[in-house]
């Protein structure tokens, strides 16, 4: 009898978990519905498991999240795609659900099903399914019916087709604001299957509706759209429809619609083409990073670089330059760090003249900025000026803002100095970097936040890998050996740390006879946290140095350890004791 229920068994286990007031088994139960399915077989699933799943849209909406996303990848369990079809029902009703985001993940699995229906199933199930939502009496079915239009037009005959175009231009006259974003949104994919004859016609018309629209909502959807609009367009059509459009656009009255040209003008560029863009979109630019509005001058001064590689630098000095001054000591801090990010790009642009005489006052300007992530952007981007200025005049006008910020009271703008001094000491040479930047990397060895501790131990190696051995023996072992002794032990605690970063650099040579020495008397502090250390980076020295040392010194160091009345001394010690007799087997 057993055997006979098996296969009911696991429907009942769903039904009876999603009938359940956990919501977390209701939720697990449908995140089980491929094997389940498995279990219940092809047939079975399409005649009980998918209509059970219809019924049961009343539910949590996380519940209903989750069925719409398996319901998408399900074609496998019903017979593949000649039976596909049934699946399109349980995700209708979904389609017309409030909850936004069920609806949106309704149609993606539609989406993916429809991709996959042969042509004939398409015309009789996925084209009256979209037709019906289109006509929802509720918004939310017409909503997600704008989504779908792309799917069901190509297989559509031509009827069908005009059919299906009168239908998407009522969407876009909806009276709800929801259904008429919801069009423009989807206008571009939906754009992109129409034939080209009706898109000059048809489609441009929906979209200057749509651009005129009298909810700020629909019309900054309606930008998004006229960049994919303008690549599916041949360029005199896209200059004679989309232009006019961002034009426009850019002098809206709504901030949300400018500010969404300032973030999409790029793409716009490329789709009229860099004539129309020098003409038409350039003055348009220039009023976006004028804008009133603080939050479309950051869009638009987060695009200067890529606008003028899209113009002549003559365009760009003479049009650019004056608004990247006046941005560069805006009143909003967020503008100043979005153009910080990105104006060490211009140099290329503008030529080593120019951003020697333009550029380079706006980069000091900002290094010295109040606000730590304005100094911050423009630190990490130097680089891109030394390619176009050279290293001698960046070392005059820069290193005197760099040697400031490398003591700047936030500890990021410090950090990030660090982690641009290797790059600079290998542009600077060694011995200017000694003369300017030397004493500072080790001054950051004392800084009172780890993090730049750490960093400054990292740049010491790098710095020795840098300008080599006989360097570092010259300029970082004899203040190692200073610092060792510091009263503080979380700074004794950072040079055993470079001392374990600088030893492998360094060679055997020098580790024995310079290194090895300091880091066994620290074996002597009182501190436990310093013996401790001492015992890990005796661990790391055994691979480097030579055996005999590793037994006539380390070793015996390491054995004394070992009796410390700290555990974790005495664990670290046994740790590198272990190493010590497996690199005695080894050899």
């Amino acid at each position: 009898m057993a055997t006979v229920d098996q296969p009911l068994y696991p429907i009942a286990v769903l039904i009876d978990e999603l009938k359940n007031e956990d919501i977390q088994l209701r939720l697990n139960s449908i995140r089980r519905l491929s094997t389940i399915a498995r279990a219940l077989g092809e047939e079975r699933t399409r005649k009980e498991l998918i209509p059970f799943l219809g019924e049961s849209n009343d539910d949590e909406d996380e519940v209903l999240l989750v069925m719409a996303e398996e319901l998408g990848v399900f074609v496998p369990h019903v017979g593949g795609v000649e039976h596909a079809s049934v699946l399109l029902p349980p995700l209708e009703t979904l389609c017309a659900v409030e909850e936004t985001c069920v609806r949106d993940k309704s149609v993606e699995s539609l989406c993916k099903i429809g991709a996959q229906m042969r042509e004939q199933d398409l015309v009789e199930h996925f084209i009256p399914l979209v037709k019906r939502l289109a006509a929802g009496e509720w918004f939310t079915a017409r909503v997600s019916a704008c989504g779908l239009f792309h799917i069901a037009y190509p297989s559509a005959s031509e009827v069908i087709k005009t059919e299906l175009r009168t239908i998407y231009s009522q969407l876009c006259q909806d009276d709800m604001p929801m259904v008429r974003r919801s069009a423009a949104t989807n206008l571009g994919k939906f754009a992109a299957t129409v034939e080209a004859v009706h898109r000059k016609t048809d489609i441009m018309s929906l979209f200057e509706e749509l651009t005129q629209d009298d909810q700020d909502s629909v019309r900054l959807l309606a930008v998004e759209g006229c960049a994919a609009l303008g690549k599916l367009l041949e360029p005199q059509d896209c200059v004679a429809h989309i232009l006019p459009v961002i034009v426009n656009f850019s002098q809206d009255k709504s901030w949300r619609v400018r500010y969404m040209v300032a973030n999409q003008l790029y793409e716009l560029c490329e789709a009229v083409g860099p004539d129309p863009t020098r003409s038409e979109l350039l003055p348009a630019y220039v009023r976006l990073l004028r804008d009133n509005e603080a939050e479309v001058r950051i869009a638009a001064a987060g695009k200067v670089t890529k606008f003028s590689h899209i113009l002549s630098p003559e365009l760009a000095i003479q049009h650019i330059l004056p608004c990247v001054k006046e941005l560069s000591a805006d009143s909003s801090q967020h503008v100043r760090s979005a153009l910080a990010s990105v104006i060490m790009g211009m140099a290329p642009v503008l030529g080593k003249d120019a951003t020697i005489e333009q550029l380079l006052p706006i980069f000091l300007s900002l290094l010295k900025d109040e606000f730590p992530d304005v100094r911050l952007n423009i630190i990490s981007k130097l680089d891109q000026v030394n390619q176009v200025i050279g290293i001698d005049l960046l070392s005059q006008s820069l290193l005197p803002a760099i040697v400031e910020l490398a003591e700047d009271r936030h500890w990021r703008v410090r950090l990030a100095i660090i982690e641009y001094i290797p790059l600079l000491a290998s542009q600077l040479g060694v011995g200017f970097f000694d003369d300017k930047l030397g004493a500072l990397c080790m001054q950051w060895l004392k800084d009172k936040v780890y993090s730049i501790r750490d960093a400054a131990a990292n740049n010491v190696k790098r710095l020795a890998e840098e300008f080599g051995p006989d360097w570092a023996m010259q300029h970082i072992i004899p203040q190692v050996l200073d610092m060792i002794n510091d009263p503080h032990y979380l700074y004794r605690m950072t040079i055993l740390h470079a001392i374990s970063l600088l030893a492998p650099v360094l060679g055997s040579e020098i580790t024995s006879s310079k290194l090895l020495p300091l880091v066994i008397n620290a074996s002597k502090d009182r501190v436990p946290n310093i013996k401790f250390n001492v015992a890990k980076v005796l661990q790391s020295l055994i691979p480097i140095v030579d055996e005999s040392v590793v037994e006539n010194s380390v070793r015996p160091c390491l054995v004394e350890l070992i009796e410390d009345p700290d555990v974790d001394v005495r664990f670290y010690a046994s740790q590198a004791l272990q190493s010590c007799d497996q690199v005695k087997k080894s050899n």
